[in-house]
């Protein structure tokens, strides 16, 4: 078993709660419960020796794998072939569809030999709240209970396990035909266990759980080009939000390095207000309504609550309930992916000034007018009223910007477009609707960001918008300005900012988000590539006519998907996959490109 698998050696499962990380040769790495921000059950993707897995693989000197996705599912297969004979391991969550919090989750792992002999091996050691707390074993023949202070881990077989000290191993032999199974069960620990599996119950199981993501995929409006990433981040933002909320999480995981061996290293199991808020356009685009509904009602309740309180009205980030607190601790215990510590839980960024957040959580509300949420919701639209007429007193300060460095603030440009991005959604809204609102007051505040911006964040020498106005480094954020209408798309300014970009911060059609070497954020070691932005620049490129450039790094930057279409955060300098996995804003704005760039050219084909 490999310590440690490349990050990108994963596919991902889930139930709408809470999700897990298989790697492609079985090995269930990383899984929290009972919500994505609870601490870890298994975590060896973290430290292998201290963090906690659950194997199940086929055996033999001579095996080789394969891992692909159900098609249209959340279901994993693990293909193990050998001389002897071929081997499948499926992996799912069955789907929790009640929208109740709960903290009873399941995961079922079944194999059958597809052809000749397999011999199959389980090895089960989990390691409760991130390696730190111990666990009893109760056992008994082919079920298993661990139970940690608070939480139990049911592990109930079709065929018989064996203890091993306070963890439980299994061998079985199957041949063609033959199908085996175990289902793992994570609750509270005063929870019951759930019933003996049967090859029966494996089956509906597996076929309610298909049904379940087929059935919700049918849905979508998109019928373009890529269906096939398209899709499967459809999957992943669905696997990514919280059921009971609405609200997304940034990522899968946390601690995963933007450089191995490196300090940056973060937990993205949260909600951050500018990613979630970017998602209801492209949830939207794929005609998933309901899903950008409960997202727009989540964060106008963020916006209501502290709408007449003392201090900033939103918070960078929150957990999926909406609770603001979110205290980072390292866990000095923990080594780390590959050595690269420290390992915190939480996120300190929690209390950054982050300006652009206003102009992110307006511009979702605003995408939503179509949906008619804003108009159902008055004492909503007072909240966010409020909102705006406290930003138009206090957006023009520095701040932390989007990137959350750590090197003290300044007057990021990003910021500045997101407020004027604030204010001119707030006056479609109050127009569209007919709300009450200081229109006056917003206009010119809007246009006097605009102005402050052209002026201040534009510099000469580059001939383009730059980071910040006391500098000259170039920064990516900046290519959403097409897309929220800021600049129309071939504005000149616009078009020589994004020539200064392509000369400046492009790498083989992958783009960086900035030069921390020119910009120092406060932390030590490099980055690779940010997804993110490359798929925000084929956007930009495609609203500026750019087509040819743009569909050839969209489809280049496809290929640096991993093995089942996902991807992390960032792209190093070898190609591999960096930082936290899967990331939400990486497939949303491959969703946002993909729809852009497919309009674009068919718009270019017609007379």
């Amino acid at each position: 078993m490999d310590r440690y698998p490349p990050i990108a050696d994963h596919g991902l499962v889930g139930d709408l709660q809470t999700v897990a990380l298989v790697s492609s040769k079985g090995v269930l790495d990383w899984f929290a419960a009972p919500r994505f921000d609870s601490p870890s059950v298994f975590a060896s993707l973290l430290d292998h020796d201290r963090g906690g897995y659950f194997r199940l693989a086929a055996e033999g000197d001579d095996v080789t794998y394969h891992q692909l996705y159900y098609p249209d599912t959340a279901v994993l297969v693990t293909r193990f072939m050998s001389a002897d004979g071929v081997g499948e391991l499926m992996d799912w969550m069955p789907p929790n569809t009640s929208r109740l919090p709960t903290d009873r989750h399941t995961m079922i792992r079944a194999v059958r030999a597809v052809r000749g002999t397999v011999r199959f091996t389980l090895d089960c050691r989990p390691r409760f709240d991130y390696g730190r707390a111990l666990h009893e074993l109760d056992f008994d023949g082919d079920r298993a209970t661990f139970h940690s202070p608070d939480l139990s881990l049911h592990l109930q077989s079709t065929f018989p396990l064996e203890r091993a000290g306070e963890d439980v191993q299994g061998t079985m032999t199957l041949t063609h035909g033959q199908v085996a199974g175990v289902v793992m069960t994570v609750c509270a620990r005063s929870g019951s266990a759930p019933a003996q599996p049967t090859e029966e119950s494996l089956t509906e199981e597996l076929w309610s759980t298909v049904n379940f993501w087929q059935s919700w995929l049918s849905t979508t409006h998109y019928k373009g080009r890529w269906q096939n990433s398209v899709r499967r981040s459809a999957i992943v933002l669905k696997l990514l939000t919280y059921a009971p909320t609405g609200a997304p999480i940034a990522a899968a995981t946390m601690g995963l390095p933007e450089q191995v061996g490196g300090e940056r290293n973060w937990d993205y199991r949260f909600t951050w207000v500018r990613d979630a808020s970017l998602s209801v356009r492209a949830l939207l685009d794929l005609g998933f309504a309901e899903e950008a509904s409960a997202f727009t009602t989540w964060i106008t309740d963020r916006m209501r609550e502290r709408a007449h309180l003392e201090g900033e009205r939103l918070q960078v980030m929150y957990r999926v309930d909406g609770d603001p607190q979110l205290d980072e601790e390292i866990l000095e215990h923990l080594e780390g992916y590959r050595g690269s510590y420290p390992v915190r839980a939480g996120n300190a960024a929690m209390d950054q000034l982050q300006l652009d957040i206003y102009g992110e959580a307006l511009y979702a509300v605003c995408e939503a007018r179509e949906l008619d949420l804003v108009q159902a919701g008055y004492h909503n639209w007072l909240g966010t009223a409020s909102v705006l007429d406290w930003l138009a007193d206090n957006w023009d300060r520095p701040d932390e910007g989007i990137w959350e460095t750590r090197g003290g603030r300044k007057d990021f440009t990003y910021s500045r477009v997101m407020t004027w991005v604030a204010f001119d959604r707030g006056i479609k809204i109050a127009e569209h609707f007919s709300r009450p609102a200081d229109l006056g007051l917003w206009r010119h505040t809007r246009d006097n960001v605009l102005r402050q911006i052209m002026d201040r964040g534009w510099n000469a020498a580059e001939g383009a918008l730059v980071q910040h106005y006391e500098g000259e480094v170039l920064d990516a954020s900046l290519l959403l300005i097409p897309r929220v209408g800021m600049l129309a798309p071939r504005d000149p300014a616009w078009l020589s900012t994004l020539d200064a970009m392509d000369r400046k911060l492009v790498s083989d059609s992958l783009v960086y988000r900035y030069d921390p070497t020119a910009s120092p954020d406060g932390l030590r070691g490099s980055e690779g590539t940010f997804s993110l932005c490359t798929f925000l620049y084929v956007d930009a490129l495609a609203r500026a006519g750019r087509l040819r450039q743009a569909r050839y790094a969209f489809e280049k930057m496809l290929t640096y998907a991993n093995h089942v279409g996902l991807f992390a955060e960032e792209i190093g300098r070898t190609g591999e996959q960096l930082g936290n996995f899967p990331q939400a804003f990486t497939h949303l704005s491959l969703i946002m490109a993909a729809c852009t760039l497919d309009e674009a050219l068919d718009a270019q084909r017609r007379p």
